[in-house]
């Protein structure tokens, strides 16, 4: 059931669920929106659901005007973020933009609406045209993780027998993929020196099966551990693992709902994220005009449940490594060495 308003599609059952009651005072309570591809039901197992569970937190707790909106493909995203800030929405959450176009346009919008914020967690500001000043972007700094799953994948290839050799799959080599095996390969040569770390990328973001062909080859060659990084094709990649009997880790949640055989999860918090960043809208303490770091600092990211056969001295170990990394005693890389 979806009624148009404009260029906006609305799913109605969960905008509605979103409308908090505005304060005591009289005033206008603050409207708030969130702008994205595609609805789906809040949960801690995607993305997009999990950003819904802040989302819908925040609006509770500090009684906001929210709204879920998704926008048409056809006509893109601009439209529907020109007709939030012609509605007076005084924060708009974006999505990822599928298209140059909407990215374009999307900095049109912003510089033409200093009296709207934007938090886009798909941009780095310093890189958007002209640079608004009323735009936040984010940067997620999931290399850390992601050493510290590569740190657990090395301590636990090395009680296999033979050579050690892990691997991971990524979707295409680009920055947002390599960020993640960057920090999987340091992670995991700070445990094991000697350990052989094979790469592969499947061409595919959507298609299992790519993913599956890659991950075959990479047992083939003897990696007891294998890493997901592309998107939806990654069940593949966990497919592969389960019926080799070998560790999957997983990427973006917390993928230990699908079995014994996944070994940790490399997660986003958007359910935090979205929240912690209305509180601040909320308090007057959201900066614009520059990218919000999340690290494991301040919970943006970290790592997902660790398996209850991991030994209780290597979950010791990674903790300590943690530690070093959140005190900055160590430096994780974000771009590959090969």
């Amino acid at each position: 059931m979806m009624k148009r308003a404009g260029a906006i599609v609305l799913v109605a059952a969960i905008s509605l669920s979103l409308f908090a009651g505005g304060a005591s005072s009289g005033a206008r309570p603050l409207r708030v929106a969130y702008v994205t591809d595609l609805i789906v039901a809040p949960s801690p197992h995607t993305l997009r659901g999990s950003a819904l569970l802040g989302f819908d937190r925040a609006v509770k707790k500090f009684h906001l005007q929210g709204r879920v909106v998704q926008y048409q493909p056809a006509q893109g995203e601009t439209p529907t973020l020109a007709s939030l800030v012609r509605q007076k929405y005084d924060l708009i959450f974006t999505s990822t933009f599928p298209t140059t176009g909407d990215y374009f346009g999307f900095a049109s919008v912003a510089a033409k609406s200093p009296a709207t914020k934007f938090v886009s967690p798909s941009i780095n500001v310093q890189f958007l045209p002209g640079k608004p000043g009323n735009v936040q972007g984010w940067d997620e700094r999931v290399e850390q993780p992601a050493f510290l799953a590569g740190y657990l994948a090395a301590l636990m290839e090395k009680r296999r027998p033979g050579k050690d050799v892990i691997g991971s799959v990524g979707g295409l080599r680009v920055g947002n993929v390599v960020i993640f095996i960057a920090g999987y390969e340091a992670g995991a040569r700070k445990a094991d020196p000697g350990i052989t770390t094979l790469n592969g990328y499947s061409g595919d973001f959507g298609d299992p099966a790519k993913c599956r062909a890659v991950a075959l080859g990479q047992v083939a060659r003897g990696a007891g551990v294998l890493f997901d990084v592309a998107g939806l094709c990654g069940p593949g990649t966990l497919q592969v693992a389960k019926e080799k009997g070998v560790w999957g880790i997983g990427v973006d949640t917390d993928q230990s709902y699908r079995g014994g055989f996944i070994l940790t999860s490399v997660i986003k918090r958007p359910d935090l994220e979205f929240y912690r960043t209305l509180e601040d809208f909320v308090h007057g303490r959201l900066k614009t005009g520059v990218d919000k770091v999340w690290t494991m600092q301040n919970g943006g990211v970290d790592l997902g449940r660790v398996n209850p056969k991991v030994p209780h001295s290597f979950v010791a170990r990674v903790q300590r490594i943690r530690a070093q990394i959140v005190a900055g005693k160590i430096a994780v890389p974000s771009t590959l060495s090969r």
